[in-house]
C-alpha cells in the first residue's frame, strides 16, 4: 500500500463537520478539483474519479445530507490483471452545481479569481475542511523513505491558486506547474508537507512521516561524520606518509644525526611511528610537545628534503 493510499485512508475516517459551513467546504474542494470552468459545452460536469470506496461514499453521503441530492455514481472494473475498481461521483446537472456553487457567491464554468473563493472561506475548519477534499480528489505524496514531495492535481488553475493562497496563510511554501494541461499545486520542502498534514487531519500519517524524517537525519548525520572521519583519517595518512618518504631520503643523503637536536627526536620517532598521531608524537617527546609544535618541526623536515631534492635536480641537470 502507498504512503498515498494509507493518508487517504486515515482522512476518510476523520469524522465529518456537524456544521454545514464544513460540509460545503468540503463539497466545494471536490468540485473545484474537478473539471469545473470548462469551455466543452460536452464535459459541462464535475466528476471526482477514485480508487477509494470510502471517499466515494464520504463525497456522497456529505452531498446528499447537506443539499437533500443523490449524485450518480459509477463503478467501474479494469480490464487489466490487478483489476482495479474507480468509482466516479458525479454532479452532471447543472441546477445542481448552481445550487452547491450559490452558497460561495460563484457563476459555474466562468473563470473567476481566486479571491472570490477565498472571502468565502473565512472559518479556520472550513479552510481545513476544503484543503482535505482537495487532496483527497486530486492529491498524492511521495514515499518519504524516497523524497519529500505532495501535489495536487486539478483542472483549473483557480483551484490551485486557492490553495496556494490558503496555505500561505499557514506560512507554507507552494508552487504551481503545468503539466499536460493539468495544474499541479505542489510542497517540496519535509517540514511543510508535516504542516500540511496536520492542517488537514492525517496525524497519524504525520508521525510516521516524522519518524522517516528522523531517522533520514540520523543517518545523513552519521554519514557526514564518517566522511569526516575518513576523509581526516586519509589526510593523516597521507601526511605521516610523506613525512616518512621525507626523512628517509634526508637520511640517505646526508643522515639524520647532521639534523638538529630537535630535529633528530622527532625523525625517529615518526620512522618508528609511522601511523601515530601529532598528539600521539607530542606525547613521546621530552618534555612534551602541542600538535603545533610537533607539526611546526615535522614541516621543517619537510623544507630540509625538498632543499636536498632541488640540490639533487641542479646537480643531475649539471
Amino acid at each position: 500500500m502507498s504512503f498515498s493510499t494509507l493518508v487517504k485512508d486515515e482522512l476518510c475516517r476523520v469524522e465529518l463537520q456537524h456544521d454545514a459551513c464544513c460540509m460545503k467546504a468540503e463539497v466545494l474542494g471536490v468540485i473545484l478539483t474537478g473539471n469545473l470552468f470548462s469551455n466543452d459545452k460536452n464535459s459541462r460536469n464535475v466528476r471526482m474519479v477514485t480508487e477509494n470506496a470510502a471517499f466515494a461514499r464520504r463525497i456522497y453521503s456529505t452531498i446528499r445530507k447537506v443539499y437533500g441530492i443523490s449524485p450518480e455514481v459509477a463503478i467501474r472494473r479494469s480490464s487489466k490483471l490487478k483489476k482495479h475498481v474507480s468509482y466516479s461521483v458525479i454532479l452532471a446537472s447543472m441546477q445542481l452545481i448552481n445550487k452547491i456553487l450559490y452558497d460561495f457567491g460563484i457563476s459555474a464554468f466562468s473563470e473567476e479569481s481566486s479571491n472570490r473563493f477565498t472571502k468565502h472561506l473565512k472559518r479556520v475548519c472550513c479552510k481545513k475542511s476544503f484543503l482535505r477534499a482537495a487532496f483527497l480528489s486530486g492529491g498524492s505524496i511521495s514515499d518519504p523513505e524516497k523524497t519529500y514531495h505532495l501535489e495536487i492535481s486539478t483542472r483549473n488553475n483557480v483551484c490551485a491558486q486557492v490553495i496556494k493562497e490558503l496555505l500561505a496563510d499557514y506560512g507554507i511554501n507552494v508552487k504551481i506547474i503545468t503539466r499536460k494541461g493539468i495544474f499541479v499545486a505542489y510542497i517540496k520542502e519535509g517540514e511543510n508537507i508535516v504542516d500540511f498534514l496536520n492542517i488537514i487531519g492525517a496525524h497519524s500519517a504525520l508521525m510516521e512521516l516524522e519518524n522517516v524524517r528522523i531517522l533520514k537525519d540520523m543517518r545523513n548525520s552519521v554519514n557526514r561524520i564518517v566522511n569526516c572521519e575518513t576523509a581526516n583519517l586519509e589526510k593523516t595518512v597521507n601526511a605521516s606518509v610523506r613525512q616518512v618518504d621525507n626523512i628517509r631520503l634526508i637520511q640517505s643523503v646526508m643522515g639524520i644525526d647532521k639534523l638538529p637536536e630537535n630535529l633528530v627526536e622527532i625523525a625517529n620517532l615518526r620512522l618508528e611511528y609511522g601511523e601515530a598521531s601529532l598528539k600521539e608524537l607530542g606525547d613521546m617527546l621530552h618534555p612534551r610537545l602541542g600538535k603545533s609544535g610537533v607539526n611546526h618541526r615535522l614541516r621543517k623536515l619537510d623544507e630540509i628534503a625538498d632543499q636536498l631534492r632541488d640540490n639533487m635536480k641542479r646537480i643531475s641537470v649539471k
